[in-house]
Formats: structure tokens, sequence, C-alpha cells
């Protein structure tokens, strides 16, 4: 069977392409003006009147320093030397990719008060790990064990006291 090249698709696509004409100057026209009038007037509801513009880059400075630095660490760790293996090279980038989504998500819920975005976040976070876990069985590589969500913080010391009350049940009567 005949598998398309590139080439292919881009000559049937381009064949399929509308012609520039009036409908596309008149698509440019209509895109321009609305990149060129202010949003508020295209707005259909009234927003609460903004809050000057130097408080809101304070309330948002932790958020915004945190997500750069999830986006650089996800950047840098996908950037991998080639291992001659396709399906271990896809996690090794992929990974981090899914961890930037689960730090990103984990910004979002420090700062965000949308509770609907702040669920979608919490999703995000659990869907990703799951998908990390997978593609690492997938290539043969051990999960590790489960841990408490990232945005839960787990005291040590009540960790270990749960398990060592449980280790006295055979040693001597009470």
């Amino acid at each position: 069977m005949h598998q398309p090249s590139f080439r292919d698709i881009v000559a049937a696509l381009s064949r399929k392409a509308p012609r520039p004409g009036l409908g596309t100057a008149v698509f440019g026209a209509r895109l321009l003006i609305a990149f060129a009038l202010p949003s508020h007037v295209f707005a259909h509801e009234a927003h609460p009147p903004a809050q000057p513009a130097t408080a809101a880059v304070l309330d948002e400075a932790p958020f915004l320093k945190e997500n750069e630095a999830a986006m650089t660490k996800m950047m840098d760790n996908m950037a991998i030397k080639p291992s001659g293996d396709i399906d271990r090279d896809f996690v090794a980038m992929m990974a981090p990719h899914h961890q930037g989504a689960i730090d990103m998500a984990i910004s979002e819920l420090r700062y965000g008060k949308n509770e609907q975005l702040r669920r979608i976040a919490q999703e995000i976070i659990v869907d990703q790990m799951q998908e990390i876990a997978a593609m690492n069985l997938a290539i043969g590589k051990p999960v590790t064990d489960s841990a408490p969500a990232p945005t839960q913080q787990q005291p040590a010391s009540t960790a270990v006291e749960h398990h060592h009350s449980g280790m006295q049940m055979g040693g001597s009567s009470r």
C-alpha cells in the first residue's frame, strides 16, 4: 500500500485551499479591525473595574515567577540527547513535558481563585501523573512508589508513627 509523502499531502491540501480574493480581503479587514479596536468595545457583559496595573502585577508576580521556573525546567529537561531508541526518547521528552503541566497546575492551585480552573488543575495533576507512570511502564521503567499528591503536605512523623503502631500487633499483649 502506498504511503503518501509529506509533499503529496501538502500538494493535496494546497489544491483545496481557497484562492486569495475578495473573501480573503474581507476576512483580513475584519481581523485587523478586531485587533485595532479596544477590547471593551466587544465586551458583552459588565466586568468589575480592574485593579490598578501595579497592584495586579504585584499580586501576580509570585505566580508568574513560579510558572516561568516551571516552563524553564520543562524545556531544559525536554532537551535530551537521542539514545537511538525512539520509544525511550519519546518518554524522556514527554515526561518533563507532563511534569511541566503538573508544576503549572500546582501554581494555579496556589494562586488561582476560579474554582472551575482549580478543579481542572487538580485533574491535570492526576491525569499527567498517571500518563507519566503509564509511559514509564510501557518502556519497562519501574514506577516509583506512590506519594502524596504534590499539593498535599504529609508530615513525616505521622507516617512513621502510623506504620510503627501497626507493627506492634504480634509481640506483646496489652
